[in-house]
This record gives structure tokens, sequence and C-alpha cells, in this order.
């Protein structure tokens, strides 16, 4: 994770600049928004802060069949995997905690 000077930097501010656009006090030009996504960083959040989906990774054929099949389940069916995917992944972190697996 890059610092706030550090971000600055790559898009040509100071540090004070840099906090001013995190704290929505100023709006980045184009030329940072440019430097900055050539790091990685995701322009659609620092603008919206909303996550632009299609900057994150791919989803894997299985993924994508679970993500297709849970987004066809009616509301009370989605709340019920919710909670299954929920209880799995705290039993795997206890799990690994524990070094129990």
């Amino acid at each position: 994770m890059l610092k706030q000077e550090e971000l600055g930097q790559i898009g040509g501010v100071n540090r004070n600049t840099q906090g001013s656009y995190e704290k929505g006090e100023r709006n980045p030009d184009a030329a940072y928004l440019v430097a900055v996504a050539a790091v990685g960083v995701d322009i659609m959040y620092v603008l919206s802060g909303a996550r632009d989906i299609s900057s994150a990774d791919e989803l894997s054929p299985a993924e994508s069949r679970v993500l297709a099949n849970y987004r066809a389940l009616p509301e009370e069916d989605k709340a019920s995997v919710r909670r299954l995917t929920d209880a799995l992944a705290q039993s795997v972190s206890l799990r690994s905690e524990t070094g129990s697996y």
C-alpha cells in the first residue's frame, strides 16, 4: 500500500494536495489520474467512491458459475448461502489460527 506522500509523488502533487484529494476538498486533474492509474489505483473509486468491478481480478469459470447461480436465487436463499459461506470462512480462519486442519 502506498503512503500518502508516495502517491502524491507519483501523481505529481505534494503531500498536502494529496491529502486534500483524499478528504474531498479538491478534485484531481486528468494528469494526476493518469499517473496514479499507471500504478494500479482504481480511478473509478477515486472519482466516485465506487469500486470499478472491471479492475478487479477476473473471475475463474467456477467463480462465475457460483456467482451466476447465486444471482438466480430468491433473496431468502441468498441469505442462506451468505450464512453458509460466512460459517465456512470462519471455520477455515479458526483452523488456520490454531494450526488444526
